[in-house]
């Protein structure tokens, strides 16, 4: 177990470095071609003697290079050197232009290790002040390991030690005309003694070739914004001028002024359940938060923040992945509520490509400005020593941009796949496609056929759900100590599977259906039957919650339990959020519904979509032009995130305003010939229809 749980470590640590870029890709990110016209040889040959001449530029060069990582003996393995400074060094000789280059090398710790001052000389006093700092990491049994292994007398590692699979990762600064071979056994260096280590990458200036994506995002961008120049000029003329005077709608489908007051009106209609406002906008905040913590590459302290994690006190945070199950309940519960006394089955079979036309319209212009910007304007937004996170993004979608849009890349293309976060869309697309197998019957008018038809789809999918988990044993968690060989397995056959993750939206079906047959109606529930709800409720979520910390633990191995968790948490989860909207929705809501109901929700919700859709690159770009490591402490986590969510709040209101809600009137034109009898499900009250495009 210790040798298992010690490996763990060494995934979560170097996951981020492991994610080379694919260099033979159609239009990479990073142009490859580059680092291999400016090898010269002969030409390297003679800036190193030039460099070691020249003190100040030497010192640059090394200034900017090769330390040892700072933190070891709190899990850090990585410096990063200086970036900027590296690519800043320009110097022009008589024949010839010296820069620098940036490239990042992996060096393992099991090879001759070059005797550095003060290493080898340590009593055992030092020993044991050492082995004392590691008291905070002595449940993960490996602080014997780390001293003996660096701090030994022994210049070379053992075999044995758990540090000789683990490498040192470290960025340094040489000539571009050099390889790293050539440039590190060189006299620069002075490490001519068969130093081992692998190349990751380099970096050039000017190195982001501009593709066809990139231009194609410039001049379409370019004319939604000339178009909404023009259309707010004419509608802010027509309007304060002219005095509405020959002003025709048409022209103002762009204008900054009308969307901007659309999207800020939160009236409603009488059958808008206003809870679910502050529900999904508290799912998205809490998505942004679990995501500010995952999506950091490196950390300067990952063994304090494993120890955290691993605690009750990240319960908060460990819990976040079962958010996602909160939309999936939303949507199957809107699906149905939107189309109860407003459609019959026969009408819905008539129309069935009106129905998935509505679905696919309402969503496809802010998912497809995503996948557009992550194809493309990503790229360019920032720099820095490990870009390459950005540019896997990057490929991915000039890759596989189309599985994307037509929502199969869970099982097309889940690896890699473009818009990471894209998953939850095309599980969510599916059940929507499939769900006409089960409205056509809840549909019909008859209340004993649509229950019957609700609860056997149920209990079906949970049963074939339920049997699918028990043969495929996955874990429970894509955080388990104990089963890192089995993580691809779960995310790709259970984490993303629509079997499995079907769940929620058929209990949010069946609340949508409860809610629906009791709209316009007062419902009468005794005290004792509403105090026992909410007890029910709360003690369900906290549950849910607190289930997350036991299986993540290094001991856990309960094959079983894995299972039953896997099969029945997440409905679990989604059954007790429907009993909190039925309650908010009938008045059994208390604090809870006024607080979920509060206007400040309303507009987050709106955006919550495109929040969505837009949060995971921006944060990636942001984490990826850090210099060095992060400090790990949650205070420090928590700034970071408030950070990323203004950044994506202020995106996500630009990107609704110029083209969401500009597209949304379009929709409604395009739509406008549907016969009246099937017009009523594809529009719905102004706060269920923006709920409707679930995260």
């Amino acid at each position: 177990m210790v040798t298992k749980l010690f490996f763990f470590f060494v995934l979560i640590i170097s996951q981020k470095v492991n994610a080379n870029l694919v260099w033979d890709a159609k239009n990479p990110a990073i142009d490859q071609a580059l680092f291999e016209e400016v090898l010269d040889p002969e030409l390297c040959d003679e800036h190193v003697n030039f460099i070691v001449q020249d003190t100040l530029l030497l010192l640059q060069f090394i200034d900017a290079g090769i330390r040892i990582p700072r933190g070891i003996l709190q899990g850090n393995t990585l410096d990063l050197g200086n970036y900027h400074q590296c690519l800043g060094i320009n110097h022009q000789l008589e024949n010839s232009e010296l820069q620098g280059k940036y490239c990042l090398i992996q060096v393992p710790l099991s090879q001759q290790i070059p005797e550095l001052p003060g290493w080898t000389d340590l009593e055992e006093s030092d020993l044991a002040e050492i082995n004392a700092r590691l008291e905070t990491v002595q449940d993960l049994n490996i602080g014997t390991q780390i001293v003996g292994g660096i701090f030994s007398n022994d210049s070379r590692l053992m075999p044995d030690s758990p540090l000789s699979a683990l490498s040192f990762r470290q960025g340094i600064c040489i000539p571009k005309t050099c390889t790293t071979q050539q440039a590190v056994s060189s006299l620069l260096f002075n490490i001519s003694f068969g130093f081992e280590f692998t190349e990751e990458f380099c970096r050039l200036p000017n190195d982001k070739p501009w593709v066809a994506a990139d231009y194609i995002a410039v001049v379409l961008f370019s004319l939604i914004g000339f178009l909404t120049i023009v259309s707010t000029m004419y509608d802010v003329f027509g309007k304060f001028v002219k005095k509405n005077e020959f002003q025709k709608p048409n022209y103002i489908i762009f204008s900054l002024y009308t969307n901007c007051r659309r999207l800020l009106n939160f009236s409603s209609g009488p059958d808008a359940l206003h809870c679910l406002d502050g529900i999904r906008s508290l799912a998205m905040l809490w998505v942004l938060i679990g995501h500010t913590f995952s999506t950091v590459d490196f950390w300067s302290n990952p063994l304090v923040g494993m120890e955290w994690q691993l605690s009750l006190n990240a319960l908060w945070l460990v819990s976040a992945t079962i958010t996602v199950d909160t939309f999936f309940m939303l949507s199957g519960l809107l699906v149905v509520y939107t189309t109860v006394g407003k459609l019959s089955g026969i009408k819905l079979i008539k129309n069935i490509h009106l129905f998935y036309l509505n679905r696919l319209l309402r969503i496809f212009p802010v998912l497809a400005t995503g996948v557009l910007i992550e194809a493309s304007l990503l790229n360019h937004l920032s720099d820095g020593p490990y870009w390459v996170e950005v540019s896997n993004l990057v490929e991915r979608c000039r890759g596989s941009w189309w599985t994307t849009l037509l929502y199969i890349q869970n099982y097309y293309s889940p690896t890699p796949m473009c818009l990471g976060v894209g998953w939850y869309l095309a599980i969510d697309m599916q059940l929507h496609i499939l769900s006409p197998l089960v409205l056509f019957w809840v549909l019909n008018g008859k209340k004993t056929v649509a229950r019957v038809a609700l609860a056997v789809a149920f209990l079906l999918h949970l049963s074939a759900s339920t049997a699918y988990n028990f043969v495929m044993e996955f874990p429970s968690t894509t955080f388990h100590p104990g089963r890192t060989d089995d993580v691809m397995l779960y995310v790709k056959n259970y984490y993303i599977n629509t079997l499995t993750r079907a769940t929620p939206f058929m209990v949010g079906m069946i609340v949508g259906y409860i809610l629906a047959c009791s709209r316009g109606k007062k419902i009468r529930l005794s005290k004792p039957i509403v105090v026992l709800g909410w007890l029910c409720t709360a003690a369900l979520l906290l549950f849910v919650i607190y289930c997350s910390n036991p299986i993540i633990q290094p001991e856990w191995d309960n094959q079983i339990a894995d299972s039953l968790y896997n099969s029945f948490i997440r409905g679990t989860w989604a059954a007790a959020l429907g009993w909190l909207v039925f309650a908010c929705v009938h008045g059994y809501g208390g604090p809870v519904n006024w607080f979920l109901s509060l206007s400040l929700w309303k507009l987050p919700a709106r955006l919550s979509f495109a929040m969505y859709i837009l949060h995971f690159g921006l944060m990636v770009v942001v984490n990826s032009s850090a210099l060095a490591p992060r400090f790990f402490s949650v205070n420090s986590v928590m700034y970071t995130f408030l950070g990323h969510f203004c950044l994506v709040f202020m995106m996500s209101f630009v990107v609704v305003l110029f083209i969401d809600a500009p597209f949304s009137v379009l929709v409604k034109k395009v739509l406008s010939g549907v016969p009246k009898g099937a017009k009523k499900p594809m529009t719905e009250p102004e706060n269920t229809r923006e709920s409707n495009k679930q995260v």
